[in-house]
């Protein structure tokens, strides 16, 4: 087996050209997903993480998107030089998606059973139509669908949202993908059922041996399924690292910001302000008009380059104070990390408002 990472993305730049401009969604994303490990794409709504996922396959609506730059290697093959007839051979057989809402995913005139099957024929798993009637019994069980048998001839309309996720994990899982590419799949579930839903991909995931690429807003989520994290804001990666580096050291102020809104033993907390508008992204880090700790220095120039944490080349940070070469000579005092709160600072320095 290649020791290489499954899937490989470098600088991906996905734009939508609109009437008001070009709005730049993803804007030189960079990660790995390894074999047979979960990494998780976090940030709030308007980040970028869905339309980063959705580039990978090119499943983006083409025009008004278009993806600009990057690479994207799956398994050695770079997916952006190949053609639609090609890639249609690894979307949806080797690269599954799961999308938020299973409804959307599932065609009201056809039964699950059906649809199902529909996906082994397109992709030449089994051929045979009873053969595909048994396999998808035997998904629908595996996927924890009480009494399968009849359950494959219902129509999407005749079952929970829960039970249609488990169709649509079904589907995905019917041509035996190496990666399975999930968008905020439990979002639309309730507790219990979301609940439900990733102890089973935790158990598909270890039956299959499948690469997990999962998209999603809940650090609650990332702490109970990640390897891996990739925190990203408007279309940048602000921190990237094993899910227990980043959740206990966290080197990035949005990381810190996030993992602040989780419920705890205290109060949990908001992010105030807003994303800025990718229309007209700001100069410097994009996170540093909501930034408590941010100085002057942060406004200016490019989006820091992605740096260690402490030393540590797997965890990276893309924040201006874990820079090796930047001058703190100016700065009264240092950024206060761990109270979370900027210190006063000269030059106009620190802000501890969060505005």
């Amino acid at each position: 087996m290649s020791s290489e990472p499954l899937l490989q993305v470098e600088n991906l730049t996905t734009h939508f050209h609109t009437d008001e401009g070009t709005v730049r969604a993803v804007d030189g994303v960079s990660f790995d997903v390894s074999r047979g490990e979960t990494v998780c794409l976090v940030g709030e709504s308007g980040s970028g993480k869905s339309v980063t996922s959705e580039s990978i396959t090119r499943i983006v609506d083409i025009p008004p998107g278009e993806i600009v730059d990057g690479s994207v290697r799956f398994d050695g093959q770079e997916l952006t030089e190949i053609s639609e007839k090609e890639l249609r051979k690894i979307r949806g057989k080797r690269i599954a998606h799961v999308f938020q809402n299973p409804q959307d995913a599932l065609n009201p005139v056809y039964t699950v059973g059906t649809q199902i099957g529909e996906v082994m024929k397109i992709h030449g798993t089994e051929q045979d139509k009873a053969a595909r009637r048994r396999r998808a019994v035997d998904l629908l069980d595996r996927v924890g669908i009480p009494d399968p048998a009849a359950r494959v001839d219902n129509y999407p309309h005749e079952m929970s949202g829960g039970m249609k996720q488990r169709v649509v994990i079904a589907m995905a899982l019917a041509a035996q993908p190496d990666l399975l590419i999930a968008d905020e799949p439990t979002t639309a579930l309730d507790v219990t059922i979301q609940a439900q839903i990733l102890d089973l991909l935790a158990e598909l995931q270890e039956e299959f041996g499948m690469s997990v690429l999962f998209v999603t807003h809940d650090l609650g989520v990332v702490a109970q399924i990640a390897d891996r994290v990739v925190v990203m804001y408007a279309g940048k990666v602000m921190e990237r690292g094993g899910v227990h580096d980043v959740f206990d050291n966290p080197g990035h102020p949005y990381t810190r910001a996030l993992l602040a809104c989780l419920p705890g033993e205290g109060d949990a907390e908001t992010i105030g302000g807003e994303l800025p508008s990718p229309l007209d992204p700001p100069e410097g880090c994009r996170f540093a008009a909501r930034c408590p700790y941010a100085v002057e220095d942060c406004r200016v120039g490019d989006q820091p380059e992605l740096v260690p944490v402490d030393g540590h080349a797997d965890h990276t940070a893309s924040c201006i104070f874990h820079q090796p070469d930047y001058d703190r000579s100016h700065i009264d005092r240092e950024v206060d990390w761990e109270s979370g709160a900027g210190t006063a600072a000269a030059d106009g320095g620190v802000r501890g408002d969060g505005a």
